[in-house]
C-alpha cells in the first residue's frame, strides 16, 4: 500500500441532513434520534444532523431545533449542522451546536439557485459566518460547493476553487471541504484538485463531499484516499444529493464506502454487518430500496 494512504478514515455520515433533505416521507423527530443512536452503535463517529434552513424550502428540517434539544450528546462524537444564513447561525449558537458546515459555491448558477445570492456576496456572507461560529465557540468546516464542476455551467475552473480556499484559510476555518455536488468529478481530476488545496491549507484537515451520480463515487474516494485523505462524507443507502441541481441524486453509501475500505485494509472503527443492519431497518422504514450496492448481498438465512 502506498505509504500515503491513512491507516485509518474518518467517515462523516449526513444521511439525516443531505441523505433525506429531498425525501417526500417525513422522518419523524423520534426516528431521527434512533437512528443517530444507532450509528454511533456501528462505531460512526461524525454525524450531520441537519441543517438549519426555512423549513418552507426543505420540510424534512422543520425539526431542527426540536431534534438539536432531545439529542442526548455522548461523548467522543461530533454533532454537526450545516449553515446558510446568519439566521440559521443564531439558531444553532441557541441549541449549542458544537459543529458547522459553511458554503460557497463556485458556480454562479448554483449560488443564486442555492443562496440568492452571487458568489462574491456568499463569499463576503461566508467570511461573518465563520467569524460569527469561530467568535461563539464553534469548529467550522469551510467547504466549497461545485469544486468539480457544475451541472448547471459544465466545468468549473479549478483556480476559481483555489481563490475560495485561500480566502477561506484567512479565517483560520478547523476544516477544508470540497463538495462534489454535481456528482462530476473523476478520478483523476480529483487527485490533481487535492495536490492543489493540499499546497494551500498545510496541516488543516481536508475532507471530500462526493456524489455517486455518474458512478464514480468510489473511484474517487480511492483517488483521494491516495493522496492522504482521511475525511469522507458519506449516507447511509446512499440516499441523498442536492434538491437544487437536476438529477444530482445520490451521495457516496456509507456501507459501500466502508466496505471498500475493510477490503483494503484501511480502518474506520465502523462495524459493518451492524451498519447493513441499521440500513436495512432505516430502508424499511422509508418504504424504499436503498442505492447502496452491499445492502443486500448478504444470503437470507
Amino acid at each position: 500500500m502506498q505509504s500515503n494512504v491513512p491507516q485509518k478514515i474518518t467517515i462523516h455520515e449526513v444521511v439525516l441532513r443531505d441523505g433525506i433533505q429531498s425525501e417526500k416521507k417525513l422522518v419523524s423527530t423520534k426516528e431521527k434520534v434512533t437512528l443517530t443512536n444507532d450509528l454511533i452503535k456501528c462505531g460512526i463517529r461524525r454525524i450531520e444532523l441537519s441543517s438549519f434552513v426555512n423549513p418552507r424550502l426543505v420540510p424534512q428540517m422543520a425539526d431542527t431545533d426540536e431534534l438539536w434539544g432531545t439529542i442526548d450528546r455522548k461523548k467522543g462524537i461530533v454533532y454537526a449542522a450545516l449553515i446558510l444564513s446568519e439566521k440559521g447561525l443564531d439558531r444553532a449558537i441557541q441549541c449549542k451546536v458544537p459543529h458547522v458546515g459553511i458554503y460557497v459555491s463556485a458556480s454562479e448558477t448554483h449560488s443564486r439557485k442555492n443562496s440568492n445570492m452571487s458568489v462574491a456576496e456568499a463569499v463576503k456572507e461566508a467570511r461573518r459566518l465563520i467569524s460569527k461560529a469561530r467568535g461563539a465557540g464553534m469548529e467550522v468546516r469551510a467547504g466549497v460547493m461545485n469544486a468539480f464542476g457544475c451541472a448547471y455551467e459544465g466545468n468549473v475552473a479549478s483556480g476559481r476553487v483555489l481563490t475560495l480556499v485561500r480566502d477561506f484559510m484567512k479565517r483560520e476555518p478547523d476544516e477544508i471541504c470540497l463538495a462534489d455536488t454535481s456528482g462530476m468529478a473523476n478520478p483523476l481530476q480529483v487527485k490533481k484538485t487535492v495536490k492543489r488545496v493540499q499546497d494551500i491549507v498545510g496541516a488543516v484537515p481536508i475532507s471530500l463531499h462526493l456524489h455517486n451520480t455518474r458512478g464514480l463515487g468510489l473511484a474517487n474516494v480511492w483517488a483521494a484516499v491516495t493522496e492522504g485523505i482521511a475525511i469522507f462524507d458519506t449516507s447511509l443507502g446512499g440516499l441523498g444529493g442536492c434538491p437544487f441541481i437536476p438529477g444530482a441524486r445520490g451521495n457516496i453509501a456509507t456501507e459501500d464506502t466502508v466496505n471498500m475500505l475493510h477490503e483494503s485494509g484501511i480502518k474506520t472503527g465502523i462495524d459493518l454487518d451492524k451498519l447493513i443492519d441499521t440500513s436495512l431497518c432505516f430502508e424499511q422504514y422509508m418504504g424504499q430500496t436503498f442505492p447502496a450496492a452491499v445492502l443486500h448481498l448478504r444470503p437470507s438465512s
